[in-house]
């Protein structure tokens, strides 16, 4: 899943008497459909906008080879226009270095159907695309470089293709004729991926004998049978949640088995970079990102797949001295040099939750990482934003949440002296978390409430920060986060402790933006990660500057609160007011528990809203009513962010159940915040 191999794959439409080309890209108004609610099935339609055609493009993928299938409906009234597939690989992660040709592959069912394979290969990886159910034979067809000779620079000149057979050791695109026939046709696309050319070609022959129709099907079947292990939520919000749980089981790699990657997406590479041999985007492994999707998978009552996340990090991730990297590889190669500590905290955590008790996972595991936390906290290189150093409250909360669970852990395997150093050490740090990140003079409310974080643990001395991505150099106390929200989600605070609630007032004022789809949230004041105003994508001038927008999991975070809320309120929560509370407009019996359990239900709501047509919840939503993208909705980040639908499973299921699930039983109980 760290591995990209394709830049573009899109078609070409072109009038060769009038020579005019468009591309569905740029030239077409895009529109997503999902087919079912039980399946990762997805349709696009692409209407040109001049009316001249649609395409419709379904997709599935054969589950027994590393194959795409396309089925395809070209629809024109204008009998002349020409149709090209247009492909840009970028084999082996990079598009530098690849080789393009085609070649005769066979016949599928007819003496007189002798399709073509565009075959393009780079080091140990090769791909293959034909197109079956109406080749007769390769009419027009070229294999040249990116902005060079491509296809579609032959197209915008010429009108046609000239023929090259190959081009080598490049940034090479792929383009073909599909020998349409009277305007309208149906055909299917088929792009398959081997560790040489045989492979590549032998996966595109057997997926194309198979066919779309029957692949579809098999595909179908295997997620309608996951998606009936899932659990019930409330109807209306059931689709997203589906969508959500089989989104986190597409991100798990599998080769290196419970690894999943923080998004499949790619967002914001500038030109020329995708050149590289290195390009991670957020196809790699944070160890926080995937904390989240395993107690997600715990939410989902999946405790196989979260077992096989810890493991992943106990295998793959985990370092000598017990630390863990920024960000890896699938293989566990580092990438980044950042000491993140809430990163090394939370598997801590997640070995408490998953009853991971041994005597070996806590010798060769727990052991090394919470002495790593005591020695090295509460300070932390970076912070969960991963952009500074310091004391941050949400990092401190997952340094104490892991060390109390650590120590449970270590009492359980009779050693004794290094629970009673581990609880030692949390409590020093929940005693002080506000002396060193609260400050009592800031610009806001009465002055009184969390900061982002401070660089020397003095939020009064009037420091100041230099925020990333040239966001400016501000006092510490007028960077506000809503992160320390984990200070309760994690049991360490009580949800109604004033400052609690004082910098939550804060947050508001400051970092919450009203939208049409409700309530989103900036990660923190004067963020500048994120697409200009005017949408120009973040640092597309390479000056590595931007503007912050709304992140969709900081919606689901606040319900987590407000849940945290309810619960505290010993009011007495039942099936049957949790579904007066869902289905019924009026308010029956108590009107306190009614309110309190609405709020984290409006934000289950808003988090739907943020979804796109595919269901896919983004990291961040554009927070400009300026219409260069839907205000509410979301822009170019990573869509889907795996962290985002982990939060929205989350969410819901612990409005069901009333509380948060998710909350370290042994860490609340130590700081009084068990019922």
């Amino acid at each position: 899943a760290d591995n990209a191999n394709v830049e573009w794959l899109q078609f070409v439409v072109v009038n060769p008497k009038t020579k005019k080309v468009e591309t569905e890209r740029d030239d077409a108004i895009h529109q997503i459909k999902t087919l079912r609610n039980d399946s990762l099935s997805f349709q696009q339609i692409n209407k040109s906008k001049t009316g001249e055609w649609t395409i419709i493009k379904t997709y599935t993928t054969d589950v027994e080879r590393d194959s795409i299938l396309i089925d395809v409906h070209f629809q024109t009234k204008n009998k002349k226009l020409n149709l090209y597939v247009y492909y840009n690989p970028s084999l082996d992660n990079s598009g530098m270095g690849d080789t393009a040709a085609y070649t005769v592959v066979g016949h599928f069912g007819s003496d007189k159907a002798y399709p073509y394979a565009l075959i393009a290969k780079d080091k140990n990886v090769s791909s293959a695309l034909v197109m079956n159910g109406v080749f007769i034979g390769l009419q027009e067809a070229t294999n040249g470089f990116f902005g060079v000779n491509d296809g579609l620079i032959q197209l915008k000149k010429d009108g046609k293709l000239t023929n090259n057979e190959s081009a080598k050791d490049g940034n090479v695109v792929q383009t073909a004729k599909a020998p349409i026939e009277k305007g309208n046709q149906n055909f299917s696309v088929v792009l398959s991926f081997g560790k040489n050319q045989d492979e590549a070609l032998t996966n595109a022959n057997r997926s194309s004998e198979k066919g779309f129709v029957k692949a579809q099907a098999e595909y179908d079947k295997l997620w309608a049978e996951y998606v009936k292990t899932l659990p019930k939520v409330e109807p209306k919000y059931q689709a997203q949640f589906n969508y959500a749980a089989m989104v986190l089981r597409a991100s798990e790699d599998k080769t290196y088995r419970g690894g999943n990657v923080a998004s499949l997406s790619n967002p914001w590479i500038p030109v020329g970079d995708a050149n590289g041999p290195y390009v991670g985007g957020y196809h790699l492994v944070w160890s926080r990102d995937l904390y989240q999707v395993a107690t997600a998978y715990m939410a989902l009552g999946d405790k196989d797949s979260a077992n096989r996340a810890l493991e992943y990090l106990f295998t793959k991730q985990q370092k000598p001295d017990g630390s863990y990297p920024q960000i890896s590889w699938l293989d566990g190669r580092p990438l980044g040099d950042g000491l993140q500590m809430d990163e090394v905290s939370y598997p801590l955590i997640l070995a408490y939750q998953l009853g991971r008790n041994d005597k070996t996972t806590y010798e060769k595991h727990i052991k090394p990482t919470a002495n790593f936390v005591a020695k090295n906290g509460p300070v932390t290189g970076q912070e969960r934003w991963e952009e500074k150093g310091g004391y941050s409250p949400a990092t401190i909360a997952a340094e104490i949440a892991g060390l109390v669970c650590a120590a449970d852990i270590a009492q359980k395997n009779g050693d004794d002296s290094s629970a009673k150093a581990w609880l030692e050490k949390a409590d020093d740090w929940a005693k002080n978390v506000e002396k060193w990140t609260v400050t009592t003079k800031g610009r806001y409310g009465d002055g009184n409430y969390y900061l982002r974080l401070t660089k020397n643990g003095t939020p009064d001395a009037g420091d100041k920060i230099e925020l990333n991505n040239n966001a400016g150099t501000w006092l510490e106390s007028e960077i506000v986060d809503p992160s320390f929200l984990e200070l309760v989600r994690l049991g360490i605070k009580s949800p109604n402790d004033p400052l609690i609630v004082k910098s939550l007032k804060v947050v508001d004022e400051v970092l919450k933006v009203k939208t049409p789809n409700g309530d989103g949230f900036y990660r923190y004041t004067h963020d500048g990660y994120g697409e200009y105003h005017d949408g120009k994508p973040w640092n597309y001038d390479r000056t590595w500057t931007g503007k912050g927008h709304l992140w969709a999991l900081l919606s689901g975070e606040r319900g987590q609160y407000e849940i945290a809320q309810y619960f505290a309120s010993e009011i007495s929560f039942n099936e049957g007011l949790y579904q007066r509370s869902y289905q019924s407009k009026k308010i029956e019996k108590n009107q306190e528990g009614f309110e309190l359990i609405r709020k984290p239900r409006t934000r289950l709501e808003t988090m739907s809203k943020f979804a796109n047509d595919g269901m896919m919840i983004p990291e961040q939503v554009w927070s400009q009513n300026n219409g260069v993208f839907q205000f509410g909705e979301g822009a170019g980040s990573a869509t889907p962010l795996a962290w985002s639908m982990a939060q929205f499973i989350r969410l819901a299921v612990n409005l069901k159940a009333g509380k948060n699930l998710d909350t370290p039983e042994v860490v609340a109980r130590r700081y009084g915040n068990l019922r």
